[in-house]
């Protein structure tokens, strides 16, 4: 049985164990603290800090891994990627504080102290770069170091900025773009890629349905060539004839942006009976 390593705490690990379920692979643990779980009878869990995932799956342990992505290229490890699981969105960003005149990366001056958790993702971007300073390394609490006088500037992760700006800090640019990501070895046997590649294909089927509704309507004969511009659906909407009728059912995939206005088109059309589901999962 496959070994997946999942956060053992946190918000990530509440949209881990989310999607898993969805995609019918229910957690089963014995006990809230239990450290290993079923995954639906067909993986096992383990349940680990999000930043010791990387190693775990690296070194063996796991097989595959969730985790975000900049503690995956904080680790420096080597690893497969098989797909971004589009939440836990975040950036690594380099700041400063406000009345520092730090504008922009070229305002960084050589030697100056950079505080932050991750140091490699920091050391590099600078190395890259030709600017040389000094990485402090801290383990939370990153936003106060330069206000303590520890750092100059800070490398930190930010989703909305706010932290950011609360703190009299101000982004000077990102080092990169992070998300949730499925992780896994480079050295599997064919037997364990193809296991991976159905969990790939599940939680993916999940994650396409997110943003999808099912709308089904009783639709005029007269003006169905309109409604087909109103749903084109997946591979257009499947129409069913209705039996002693002047109308036809339309079954059709929708994005949920769209979801109001199409309603309103449709209504506009002379459609009538209209039904507007979620769907757990969409495979297309």
């Amino acid at each position: 049985m496959l070994r997946i390593a999942l956060p053992n705490k946190g918000r990530l690990s509440d949209e881990v164990r989310e999607l898993f379920n969805d995609a019918g692979l229910e957690v089963r643990a014995r006990g809230e603290r239990a450290l290993t779980a079923s995954l639906g009878g067909e993986f096992e869990a383990i349940f680990v800090r999000a930043q010791d995932i990387p190693e775990f799956v690296a070194d063996g342990a796991a097989d595959a891994g969730v985790t975000g992505w900049d503690l995956v290229c904080e680790s420096g490890r080597d690893l497969e990627l098989l797909m971004d699981l589009e939440f836990g969105k975040c950036r690594l960003v380099v700041a400063a504080r406000e009345e520092s005149g730090i504008q922009k990366l070229e305002d960084i001056q050589d030697g100056v102290r950079v505080a932050s958790s991750f140091t490699r993702l920091t050391q590099e971007f600078f190395t890259r770069r030709g600017q040389k300073v000094t990485v402090v390394p801290v383990s939370g609490a990153t936003e106060i170091a330069p206000h303590l006088g520890i750092a100059d500037i800070i490398v930190d992760l930010t989703s909305t900025g706010s932290t950011l700006k609360v703190n009299g800090l101000r982004e000077v640019d990102t080092i990169i773009q992070s998300s949730a990501r499925l992780i896994a070895r480079k050295d599997h046997l064919p037997e364990a890629s193809a296991r991976l590649e159905d969990l790939r294909q599940a939680l993916g089927s999940v994650l396409a349905a997110r943003d999808k509704r099912y709308l089904m309507a009783n639709v005029p004969r007269g003006v169905l060539p309109a409604v087909r511009e109103v749903l084109p659906g997946l591979n257009g909407p499947t129409v069913v004839d209705v039996q002693g009728g002047d109308f036809v059912a339309v079954h059709s995939v929708v994005s949920v942006r769209n979801i109001y206005r199409t309603i309103n088109t449709l209504r506009a059309l002379g459609c009538v009976g209209i039904l507007v589901t979620r769907i757990e999962r969409l495979m297309p």
